[in-house]
């Protein structure tokens, strides 16, 4: 079961990726609000050199049709996309009822500090509930060197299940 779904004007898919009989698709607002509000890691999947997947756990801010998470620009997650910018990514709740958004998307590194900065205050805010404590201390200083990147992926589709609409 597929519907079209419009993100900034952006024709998306929503998939249903729920077994029969346990639950259904998200909506779009559904997806909006559960990638916009959910404080859960998003596993970022990508292709190493070997050609051997990797999964990396990431923490990720949520912007209308995109999703921006921070790493180190020595990082794999970085190398794998510079040789390979399509991605795999799952967010979801294990708690139940189980309920997430999953999908394959591609992937462009930002490098640009003044980009950068504003992003990577969300992703600390939503993370850490503040720029004021020593963990988004160290990352926001580590973005404003220039040592850190941003990761923006724009989603081909969203695969989604929600088991509490059984």
């Amino acid at each position: 079961m597929q519907s079209s779904i419009t993100i900034n004007e952006n024709p998306m898919k929503i998939l249903n990726a729920s077994e029969p009989g346990l639950g259904s698709s998200m909506t779009e607002d559904e997806v909006r609000d559960f990638l916009s509000n959910s404080k859960l890691f998003a596993r970022l999947g990508t292709i190493d050199e070997k050609e051997d997947p990797n999964v990396h756990p990431v923490w990720y801010y949520f912007d209308n049709d995109r999703i921006y998470f921070e790493t180190g620009k020595g990082s794999k997650k970085v190398r794998n996309i510079r040789n390979r910018n399509n991605i795999y990514f799952c967010i979801d709740d294990a708690n139940p009822p189980y309920k997430g958004v999953r999908g394959k998307g591609t992937a462009i590194i930002s490098e640009e500090i003044s980009k950068n900065v504003p992003i990577a205050e969300k992703i600390m805010i939503k993370y850490t509930g503040s720029l004021d404590n020593n963990m988004a201390k160290f990352l926001m200083n580590s973005i404003q060197r220039g040592e850190s990147v941003i990761i923006e992926i724009s989603p081909h589709f969203y695969a989604t299940w929600d088991h509490g609409k059984s």
